[in-house]
């Protein structure tokens, strides 16, 4: 049974304070009545229909309006009362592409007698009417982009997983999937900082008699820090600093196989090179194989180039396939009874002092991705080459030493068969030349695997 009570004033008995209703029910306005005296809070009624194509708005009303399709175009109310209240918002956020126009509809849209042209990517406006003079007034603007909160990248994988600063690193000694699960509103926090490092060179084993082996080349080194300024960010020394120049990889929600490339092996009559890292579109090739005397062979070609044989050859050319930034040098050439040490990230091999085998060429350091690499002055060090064999008639002087960033150190007769240093693991550097002793020859260092490193903004 439905109750009426009819009234013309609702009053207090005592006291300032009239309540409608109670806890827990509603009070509501019948359909076809309006209200006056309570005045507007600003807010709009949204509409659940979405609106993809023209209209004619309401006052009371605000509207999802979906653009994907082209243009469209809301007539406001026409013979607006002040205090009038339209909105709309970008349901597709393509406003850019395809505008929103309002049409004033004889009255004017801030003062000017003039369509309103909604443009902007995200945007949501607010317009309520105020009076002839000024007409419909913006009370409230803004875009998606601007009033979320910040966020950033969720992403796994790697087999390890640490902070530094605002950074979180993910780094890979083997294969896997680093796997993007979440993206940032803001752009540049979806731009990856990376290091990819490919496999070093074999220093190669020899056969006795006059055979000595140049140092294997390392691995390619190819890095991109998005922001060089910031204190958190890698710098390589010159000149394989590569922002801007570098390739710019964007996170997109998706898994990106991840490929750490082996160092070279020791087997066969020459050695062999290191093989290839990748991350997305960036491939790090291996490092060339070290040049070996009897049979003589020359250094190797590669992201570094192998150090030379004791047969007067010239080194391997480095940087190959070539990239730029360049992934690294060329190897050493030699001098007789000696070998030359392999490339390295940012230094050629050294042909060395006479009858002493040249050192390998340094590689490139870096700071805030984590602490894998030759640590040194507060940098870790990736990709250096391997130094070169020494000969029995050099048997008083040293072999070349390793690069800096893994390189392993050649060997002279006095240290037997060997083996010569090999690469160290998840640098790239190259491994060590072998010497001729004899009998039987010595064998060469193989050359260290790569990494993959990558790194992003996280909070």
């Amino acid at each position: 049974m439905t109750s009426k009570i009819k009234v013309n004033t609702v009053t207090t008995e005592s006291g300032s304070t009239l309540t409608l209703g109670e806890s827990g029910k509603t009070v509501t306005l019948a359909s076809g009545a309006s209200q006056s005296g309570f005045g507007r809070g600003g807010s709009v009624n949204w509409q659940t229909t979405i609106k993809t194509g023209d209209f004619t708005a309401v006052s009371g009303e605000g509207y999802f309006v979906n653009t994907t399709s082209g243009e469209i175009d809301v007539t406001l109310p026409s013979s607006p009362a002040v205090g009038d209240i339209v909105a709309v918002s970008d349901y597709a956020k393509t406003f850019d592409s395809n505008n929103c126009i309002m049409l004033r509809n004889s009255s004017n849209i801030e003062g000017a007698a003039s369509n309103l042209t909604l443009d902007a990517e995200g945007l949501a406006m607010t317009f309520v009417y105020a009076d002839a003079t000024k007409g419909w007034k913006v009370v409230a603007a803004g875009r998606e982009a601007d009033s979320s909160a910040p966020s950033f990248i969720t992403a796994s994988g790697g087999n390890t997983t640490t902070t530094c600063g605002d950074y979180k690193i993910h780094t890979f000694t083997g294969p896997g999937t680093f796997t993007v699960s979440g993206l940032s509103a803001t752009a540049s926090n979806n731009v990856l900082d990376y290091l990819v490092v490919g496999g070093g060179g074999s220093g190669p084993t020899t056969g006795g008699g006059d055979g000595i082996s140049g140092g294997g080349g390392a691995g390619g080194f190819r890095f991109f820090a998005n922001t060089p300024t910031n204190p958190q960010s890698g710098n390589p020394a010159s000149p394989l600093n590569n922002f801007p120049s570098g390739t710019t990889i964007t996170a997109t929600a998706a898994a990106f196989p991840i490929t750490v490339g082996a160092g070279g092996s020791i087997s066969g009559p020459v050695g062999n090179p290191g093989s290839v890292s990748t991350f997305s579109t960036v491939t790090s090739a291996g490092g060339g194989r070290g040049g070996r005397g009897d049979p003589e062979a020359g250094g190797g070609p590669g992201a570094s180039g192998g150090g030379s044989d004791n047969g007067g050859h010239s080194g391997g050319t480095g940087n190959t396939p070539p990239v730029s930034p360049p992934q690294g040098k060329d190897g050493g050439s030699s001098r007789p009874a000696t070998g030359g040490g392999g490339g390295g990230a940012i230094a050629v091999g050294e042909q060395g002092p006479p009858n002493t085998g040249g050192n390998g060429g340094a590689g490139a350091g870096v700071t805030g991705f984590g602490t894998t690499g030759e640590s040194s002055g507060g940098k870790y060090y990736f990709a250096g080459g391997g130094g070169g064999g020494n000969g029995n008639a050099n048997a008083g002087n040293p072999a070349g030493s390793g690069g800096l960033g893994g390189g392993g150190d050649g060997i002279v007769p006095s240290a037997g068969a060997g083996p010569a240093g090999a690469g160290t693991a998840n640098t790239g550097g190259g491994g060590g030349g072998a010497s001729d002793y004899n009998p039987g020859g010595a064998f060469g260092g193989t050359g260290g695997s790569g990494i993959v490193i990558i790194r992003y903004k996280f909070q």
